[in-house]
């Protein structure tokens, strides 16, 4: 596939079908878009961004390999057709290629995700996953985009950063995680899970886990329930169902980290 020319990408900025399939993505702000520059993992196509947003990106254009492009804000719209955040756009080249699972073998904790589409809890469950100290983020085939450009700006950059892979097969290769010696944790609402405390007591520093999040409302499967070598609840008030996923995801990383 030939390489679409700088301006017709901004064109595409809103349609994450097409950068997708042009092997693109879009970081979104001043601090999103520094991250983007500072993590030098990735090849930046382009930078567009108003006067304001270049003399607060100054220190650090030295370090950018691309055409930076100086516009007003509402040329920057009309060229894109949205009028983005804080004035400024970097398109970027997607990794070619997955990591693969062996990636995370040396990972003490890692986030499992399963049918979590909404890119605004990926985005903060990836910032949750930073804050923690995660060793990184799996997906399952329902998962939401990480490199999608509203999960990126929620996530403030942090799936530039965090690794992350999607599984080829859920069960295979959680299977493949326990049998190098992950401990396999599924967070779940059921009262008759084992409550955070009692169960950060039991894991070692050092123990390899999996913390397997569900989609809000549906939760975990069976399947994936299935898996798990112990059911973890926090503890709420009656009356609450659940709690939002990102939330969910704090609390556990945060109660086990303390243990």
């Amino acid at each position: 596939m030939n390489e679409p020319d700088v301006p017709a990408c901004y064109a595409h900025v809103g349609d994450p079908v097409w950068l997708r399939a042009h092997g693109l993505f879009v970081a979104e702000g001043r601090l999103v878009v520094r991250r983007l520059i500072e993590s030098e993992r990735y090849e930046i196509v382009s930078v567009v961004v108003t006067p304001a947003a270049s003399e607060s990106l100054a220190d650090i254009r030295p370090r950018i390999r691309c055409p930076v492009q100086v516009m007003e804000r509402s040329e920057l719209a009309a060229l894109s057709g949205f009028d983005f955040h804080r004035g400024c756009l970097g398109i970027a080249k997607r990794p070619a290629a997955e990591r693969p699972l062996d990636a995370f073998a040396g990972a003490r904790r890692l986030m499992a995700l399963e049918s979590v589409a909404n890119p605004d809890n990926i985005g903060g469950l990836f910032r949750v996953a930073a804050a923690f100290d995660a060793g990184g983020v799996l997906l399952d085939r329902a998962s939401g985009d990480p490199y999608y450009r509203k999960a990126i700006r929620t996530s403030m950059g942090a799936t530039l950063d965090v690794p992350f892979t999607r599984l080829v097969s859920w069960t295979a290769d959680l299977g493949l995680l326990h049998s190098r010696g992950f401990q396999i944790a599924a967070l779940t609402p059921d009262r008759a899970a084992t409550p955070l405390a009692a169960y950060a007591a039991t894991v070692g520093r050092d123990q390899p886990l999996v913390l397997l999040l569900g989609a809000e409302g549906s939760g975990l499967t069976a399947e994936a329930l299935s898996l798990a070598d112990v059911r973890v609840r926090i503890p709420i008030a009656a009356g609450v169902d659940s709690l939002n996923v990102v939330v969910a995801a704090g609390i556990a990383l945060a109660g086990l980290a303390r243990s």
